[in-house]
């Protein structure tokens, strides 16, 4: 016999737990939401001290709660972010269980599921499954034998942390970037592992990225219409919100290296193809800009035009000459923050949901087994669906779905 029996069960408390919440008592629907530890736990463990939000304040909100600032166009810090998703936790009275893991989620009796926890087996009709994309740090087997200090970007928490000496990231995505400056500005010897990578304006034409992504209707971007791309874009809200060119990194005092293909005894094996991986950035920013133009044009806008947003500094010699070999012992490393991304992880969902890849079978958040679904997940059903803004739109179609079943 399950210890509680509920009509829907929301298995996450961060922001898509929490705006499932409101849109299900929005259409007086019973729910519980479980939270493995506390409200926006990944905000608070999982993020670094010095972390500056990608997003700019004006566009930062959740349904009928708009994000508190002096601002707009400044950039939060995590602390501000776990004081908003706090608040409004209130706001909506979340029937929150906060410390409560769900091992299990399997078929149950009677009830459509069964979710054992490490506070008893809850029956469910329904399940919203709202854990987020960044279940899982994905660290390359590369370094497992050697004594160089390690840390995911999840668990670098500032410069300090780290052993003296110079530092390696890693993987130079929107967290590896804004780290590695941050080493930088800390007065170490930086070195940044550069593979393929979307590089795009923090703003142009006197509007930030975010605008322009909502104005095009970007953000509305369907999967089926994405294409193969699969690169997020390196963009920063640090020091006030600043186009990232990796190159005014080398001119700074960076290393600028390519990816990291293996290693034998402490000499990491250089692949080729920074240069081109540079260009690739670069194809990407200059084809965003001309979609800005030819928008702009089109619709008469009032904007003014901004050639040096094209300007760029020549290759540095770490680009024109590139290492092919990088010996940690020799350059003085002490220490490598892996910000090498996530995955998923829904090893604990026994249904037939989940793919040979390990990724959740839905379409829009609805999976193939009826009653069970998820949300908060990148491109879930549009580009901005794992954005704190997009998120509210995918929980009220989840929620009008139940509300369908249970009629």
């Amino acid at each position: 016999m399950p210890d509680d029996t509920i009509d829907t069960l929301v298995i996450g408390g961060g922001q898509a737990g929490l705006v499932m919440s409101h849109r299900l008592k929005q259409r007086g629907l019973s729910h519980l939401v479980l939270e493995r530890r506390r409200i926006a736990e990944r905000w608070r463990s999982e993020r670094w001290d010095g972390l500056k939000f990608q997003f700019p304040n004006w566009s930062v909100r959740l349904p009928d709660f708009p994000f508190p600032h002096s601002d707009p166009d400044a950039f939060a810090d995590n602390s501000d972010i776990i004081n908003f998703l706090e608040d409004y936790a209130r706001f909506i009275d979340a029937p929150v269980r906060s410390g409560v893991t769900v091992t299990r989620l399997a078929q149950g009796d009677g009830a459509r599921f069964a979710a054992e926890t490490t506070g008893g087996t809850i029956a469910a009709n329904n399940v919203v499954v709202a854990t987020g994309p960044y279940q899982r740090n994905l660290v390359p087997d590369l370094l497992r034998d050697h004594p160089v200090f390690q840390v995911h970007s999840a668990d670098y928490k500032s410069p300090e942390q780290l052993p003296p000496g110079a530092v390696l990231v890693a993987g130079a995505g929107a967290s590896g970037a804004q780290i590695a400056e941050e080493l930088l500005q800390a007065g170490r010897r930086v070195y940044l592992s550069i593979g393929r990578h979307r590089r795009m304006p923090r703003r142009y034409r006197g509007r930030d990225l975010v605008w322009w992504l909502a104005e095009m209707r970007l953000d509305q971007v369907t999967p089926e219409e994405r294409g193969p791309a699969r690169l997020g874009p390196v963009i920063s809200g640090a020091n006030g919100g600043c186009t990232i060119d990796f190159r005014n990194y080398a001119t700074d005092g960076m290393i600028l290296v390519g990816r990291v293909e293996a290693v034998q005894d402490g000499v990491l094996e250089i692949a080729p193809g920074l240069a081109e991986s540079m260009a690739d950035g670069d194809l990407g920013y200059t084809t965003f800009l001309d979609m800005v133009d030819a928008y702009v044009n089109r619709r008469r806008m009032d904007l003014p035009e901004e050639p040096e947003a094209r300007a760029t500094v020549p290759n540095p010699p770490c680009v024109t000459a590139p290492m092919t070999r990088l010996d940690l012992a020799a350059e003085g490393i002490s220490a490598v923050v892996w910000a090498t991304g996530y995955g998923v992880d829904f090893g604990w969902i026994d249904l037939p949901v989940i793919d040979d890849k390990g990724d959740a079978m839905h379409r829009n958040g609805i999976s193939p087994e009826p009653g069970l679904y998820f949300l908060g997940l990148q491109w879930l059903s549009k580009m901005n669906s794992s954005f704190l803004s997009g998120v509210g739109d995918d929980a009220a179609v989840l929620a009008d779905h139940i509300l369908g079943r249970r009629g």
